[in-house]
């Protein structure tokens, strides 16, 4: 008989972007493991990136319950179009905020506690409640943000106590998230934020963090128990090693100002006006969406003519670009609370073999896995001549067609041996 195990999911098939991506690849594996799970979403979510790609990767063998939901992003939208960014969790700095874009975040992070899905706390846990009991289950995960989703496993929790076993995964931290400094909170509202997360630290049986800087903060913070088991990446990715025509740094996914590589942008503009060779052979190709502020600045620099934006893609369409890349770009925000969070990217990015450049805060956990794989380097904002001589030596390997060699370490980040991790706790 198998076990069966309720996750509570916001993003999920269509919705794109790295949010979907964790427990749609925990789900696809745990049916191999004698794990049923029962996956509850919502009937009509406002996603601000789809993917309809990712509805086939859905395992056919989970049970997907939908209830509606009702946010007001919608009517937050028509005010301002920068409203479906903040959902999210995209912001711009301040002074590229317009009014309208200051009191929406305002609004968020003040009204909306912890989050604008809050509306669906109370009637998800009087229709779970009896749904675990009808199906006999005991076992039950939150995936935030939107952290929302905790405070529902938070009421199952005070109502089941001991009858179910509650795992709360946090795949980005709650209060210690970087852009919570801008989401403009007033001393009562930050208190509030604080109590609700310091309440699901405490109540949940196991905090599951997907970083190892997150593991060590949340337990500062007062979680009871927790375990650390970071993303990865699925088998359908395929390496190849067929020289590109142009020496290519590739950046894939949304890139907002407040993660704005700066430093890179100056030195890739120095190799172009000192070396005439690296100028005509070098691109920066962008896949997803990037700031306007980000777009102006390389237009005005000596990158003009260096550089193209292809746009979202499909996830799939998405890993080719990677894989027809020598270099592939990962940012983080520039500040010490960013050294915990490891995109979802980084993953794809190490199953395709190819280099990886890192800009971030220093000694940064993405630098730690980067080490461990020997699948790249992590620089901070403020490095210019180390990263200036790192481009200049791949860009010469490119030329001589000196492949880089994968580590076979790379296997420990694969997505089944991943969720193999999980089943323990479950």
């Amino acid at each position: 008989m198998c076990k069966k195990v309720l996750i509570i999911s916001y993003y999920w098939p269509p919705a794109g972007g790295p949010g979907v991506q964790r427990w749609l690849k925990f789900t696809k594996y745990l049916p191999e493991f004698g794990i049923e799970p029962h996956v509850y979403i919502p009937e009509n979510p406002s996603y601000p990136i789809l993917d309809p790609s990712l509805v086939d990767e859905i395992n056919p063998k989970i049970k997907i319950i939908k209830k509606p939901i009702w946010e007001p992003y919608r009517l937050a939208e028509k005010l301002t179009k920068k409203n479906k960014d903040f959902k999210a969790g995209q912001f711009e700095t301040a002074k590229k905020q317009g009014i309208l874009s200051r009191v929406s975040v305002f609004i968020r992070g003040n009204f909306f506690i912890p989050d604008a899905r809050m509306f669906w706390i109370k009637p998800s846990i009087k229709f779970l409640e009896k749904y675990m009991d009808e199906y006999d289950i005991d076992t039950l995960v939150t995936t935030g943000p939107p952290h929302s989703m905790h405070l529902i496993g938070l009421g199952l929790k005070q109502i089941k106590k001991d009858k179910i076993k509650w795992i709360a995964d946090f795949r980005d931290p709650w209060t210690q998230i970087s852009y919570y400094s801008q989401l403009k909170l007033t001393q009562r509202s930050d208190q509030k934020h604080k109590e609700m997360e310091k309440k699901v630290f405490q109540n949940a049986d196991l905090i599951l963090s997907t970083s190892y800087t997150d593991k060590e903060n949340f337990k500062k913070l007062g979680a009871k128990n927790v375990e650390c088991i970071t993303n990865g990446f699925d088998s359908e990715v395929n390496r190849a090693d067929e020289p590109t025509s142009v020496f290519t740094i590739s950046y894939v996914g949304m890139l907002e100002t407040l993660r704005n590589p700066t430093n890179l942008w100056k030195v890739l503009a120095e190799l172009i006006l000192e070396n005439p060779t690296f100028a005509s052979q070098f691109r920066l190709k962008f896949v997803g969406k990037i700031s306007d502020s980000i777009i102006e600045e390389l237009n005005n620099s000596a990158l003009k003519n260096n550089w193209i934006n292809i746009g979202y893609l499909p996830h799939v369409e998405s890993i080719k670009e990677m894989i027809n890349s020598n270099l592939l770009l990962l940012t983080n925000f520039n500040n010490e609370k960013s050294k915990g969070i490891i995109p979802g990217k980084l993953f794809e990015y190490l199953a395709t073999g190819k280099t990886i450049l890192s800009i971030g805060p220093q000694n940064a956990d993405v630098e730690k896995i980067l080490i461990e794989t020997e699948s790249g380097k992590h620089f901070t904002y403020n490095d210019h001549d180390h990263l200036k001589q790192f481009i200049l030596t791949e860009f010469n390997s490119w030329k001589s067609n000196t492949a880089h060699v994968p580590s076979a370490k790379i296997s420990n980040f694969h997505r089944k041996f991943l969720t193999e991790k999980l089943i323990k706790y479950l």
